[in-house]
Parts: C-alpha cells; structure tokens; sequence
C-alpha cells in the first residue's frame, strides 16, 4: 500500500504534522555542531551517520590534526547537504506515521 497524505482526515494529519515536529533533527542544533565539531563529524553523529562520523573523527585523530584540512573540506560539502538530510528525515517519518495510521485502521476495520 502506498501511504499518502491525500487521503487522510484532518485529524490524521494533524498527527502527522505532530509526529514529524516531535521526531525530526533541529537544524539549528545541527549547524551549531557543524560549526564548532564539524571536522570531527558531530553533525553527522546528529544525524545518524555513524559510519562517515566515525570516518571523520579518525582521519583527524589519527593524523594528530593534520586530517582537519580533509574532514573541514568534507564538513563544508555537508553544510549544503544537511537540508536536505532533513528534508529526508521529514518524509521518512511522514511515510512511517501514515503507514502506522493506515494499519491502525485496517485493525479497526476488520472488527
């Protein structure tokens, strides 16, 4: 099934809405490590990139600091990318919350 808002009541997209602003990243929160962590990959520890955080804060820890210069490279490149992380984030949990919804009601539905 594909979840979609268009067929939700308002009700349901008020919940929608309400579970994205619960669980979605704060930008501003984001930028801040960005700005004061980045080269350490805090960002992305922010955002659930473990992986390529982990990454980051090797190359700078390991090369004693020399690697800042690759990783503050790579941090600027993610400035421009976050928005868009989060933009994803948003959808995500929107598709999840409408399938969580849908489910709810075919449960409903077949009593």
């Amino acid at each position: 099934m594909n979840p979609s808002k268009a067929n939700l009541s308002t009700e349901d997209l008020l919940f929608v809405n309400s579970e994205v602003e619960k669980r979605k990243r704060n930008m501003v929160v984001a930028y801040l490590l960005w700005f004061f962590v980045g080269a350490l990959g805090a960002h992305r520890y922010y955002f659930g990139k473990t992986k390529s955080a982990i990454a980051m804060t090797l190359i700078v820890v390991l090369t004693i600091g020399i690697g800042t210069l690759v990783t503050g490279i790579w941090a600027l490149v993610d400035a421009f990318l976050m928005p868009k992380w989060s933009q994803e984030e948003v959808e995500t949990i929107e598709r999840e919350t409408i399938e969580q919804l849908q489910a709810r009601e075919e449960r409903t539905a077949a009593f």
